[in-house]
């Protein structure tokens, strides 16, 4: 099983979402949760399984709402860095080109168990 370390933009872009489903509509910010928190486990158990953006950065979608993750795997140390938790409208370029900053907020915000 894969650990999991998030850049702090992808914590920032992710409570944004949450925050701006949560105006939207009651409970619609915990369906976008339960959403995310469902792809970070299946990150977890098989990153491979998701496609190359751009080497060696990958992207899962997350079901139902217009979002991806972008992350990489280092199988070294058996750990998926997600980079990026962004709207699809917008340019996803920029989010490959971030440096691996771990947060465990995004953690606790969701509740995985890292």
């Amino acid at each position: 099983m894969y650990s999991l370390e998030f850049h702090e933009e992808a914590e920032k872009e992710f409570s944004e979402a949450y925050v701006w489903y949560a105006l939207q509509q009651a409970g619609l910010e915990e369906r976008f949760k339960e959403a995310v928190q469902e792809l970070l486990d299946k990150l977890k158990i098989t990153p491979q399984y998701f496609g190359y953006a751009k080497k060696p950065f990958r992207e899962a979608s997350v079901n139902i709402f217009p979002y991806t993750i972008v992350f990489r795997i280092n199988n070294r140390n058996n750990t998926v860095y997600i980079s990026a938790i962004y709207h699809t409208s917008r340019n996803p370029i920029k989010n490959l080109e971030r440096d691996k900053i771990p947060s465990p907020a995004l953690a606790q915000v969701c509740s995985i168990a890292l």
